[in-house]
């Protein structure tokens, strides 16, 4: 499995947080030493035989544009009306041969090693992770030279793919920007080949273009990372600023022009003073980790409560789950909910944030609590979906 620890020991940690983040790319070579690898040729022949995934979540990209499905599957209909497209083998390995590219997006929804991989990486950045499947065969480029509005890693899986880096052509662009980036018209600053276990880190904004121009059938994940701007933080200010009835009050498009500078110099005081408190992103980063709702999972057959058998597996599934401790409590925030429980608890929240799936007597034994008290614990947070059962059900 690929955690948020062995994420960080490939990335370079606080050094690359501090040092490369958003700033330049990164080449991270598997130097032989690959890790299981969280999706196999046989995995993905497997998704695509057992999901109706409708295009765009399954799709064959060529040159940039979209392959009709009607070129690669069936459309079927059963007794009730229900359509969905059905890939044809002969068909789907003809347009890929021919130079198409497979997409599969959010890959991660739907196979549990690429779901933990996210999460891993997830914990690490401190932001929401969509991982889609690149399959190619050919040296033609399926997406074209082209930027993502989004920092990507990459982790090649199976064969060899060419890597062509442009840079960016305008500084933090983003998918609602007021201008365009302009195509670059300079050769490559990187040209770089993954082979399988590389890893390859790639700010927003930078043009790219890939292919599968080794000679080997090329399988790679891409680990998009949800951005966080300044847009984004205003968006959460103005929110927060709901508590000031000054933001709250009509707007006087209708009043004098004494009483409109008076409304402007009245937010202009609520704002400033928000930006002035030293604590205000802090406050922002605890609201985006502690409301996002995670990987939402059900807890079958436990539908009330869970029951404290010492064999029950659960996991957090709000990889970014915070943990707040003072001297009289400690506060367990995720999936939109907050819960504040006694001190002994806290190595129990402690060992379900750090990412792993633990049994129920594994939590009591990292506490002074008794196995009942550990499942009423468990439950509270299932039934806050911040938590699910994942095993050892009888």
């Amino acid at each position: 499995m690929i955690d948020s620890a062995s994420w960080a020991e490939r990335l370079g940690g606080d050094t690359f947080l501090a040092q490369t983040c958003f700033r330049a790319h990164k080449v991270i070579r598997s130097n032989g030493n690959t890790s299981p690898s969280p999706l196999a040729w046989g995995d993905l022949n497997e998704i695509v035989a057992a999901h109706r995934l409708e295009p765009p979540r399954m799709r064959l990209s060529r040159a940039g544009e979209a392959v009709p499905a009607t070129a690669y599957s069936i459309l079927r209909t059963n007794r009730r009306g229900v359509s969905w497209y059905q890939p044809q083998p002969a068909d789907f390995h003809a347009r890929l041969a021919e130079g198409a590219s497979l997409v599969i997006d959010a890959i991660d929804q739907i196979h549990p090693p690429v779901r933990e991989a996210a999460a891993g990486l997830e914990r690490f950045f401190r932001t929401p992770v969509q991982v889609n499947a690149y399959a190619s065969w050919t040296a033609e480029e399926g997406f074209g030279t082209h930027w993502d509005d989004h920092d990507v890693v990459v982790l090649q899986l199976e064969g060899s793919k060419r890597w062509k880096i442009y840079g960016p052509t305008r500084q933090a662009p983003a998918w609602r920007d007021v201008e365009a980036p302009e195509v670059p018209t300079r050769d490559p600053i990187a040209d770089i080949v993954l082979t399988p276990g590389d890893v390859l880190y790639l700010p927003r904004g930078w043009w790219h273009a890939v292919s599968a121009d080794q000679g080997t059938a090329s399988l790679h994940l891409t680990f998009g990372l949800a951005t966080q701007t300044g847009a984004e933080f205003l968006g959460w200010l103005c929110d927060d600023l709901r508590a000031s009835l000054t933001v709250r009050a009509d707007v006087p498009r209708f009043g004098t022009p004494a009483e409109r500078a008076d409304y402007l110099a009245a937010v202009r005081k609520d704002v400033l003073a928000a930006l002035d408190d030293p604590a205000v992103l802090d406050r922002w980063e605890r609201t985006l980790d502690a409301t996002h709702p995670g990987r939402p999972r059900l807890s079958l057959p436990h539908l009330t409560a869970v029951p404290a058998e010492p064999g029950i597996t659960v996991h957090a599934t709000a990889p970014r789950a915070r943990i707040d401790q003072d001297d009289q409590a400690v506060t367990f925030a995720g999936a939109g909910n907050e819960w504040t429980f006694a001190l002994p608890v806290a190595p129990v929240l402690r060992l379900l944030a750090g990412g792993p799936p633990a049994t129920l007597a594994d939590l009591a034994a990292a506490s002074d609590l008794t196995l009942v008290e550990v499942a009423e614990v468990v439950s509270a947070l299932v039934a806050g979906q911040a938590v699910a059962v994942v095993g050892g059900s009888s």
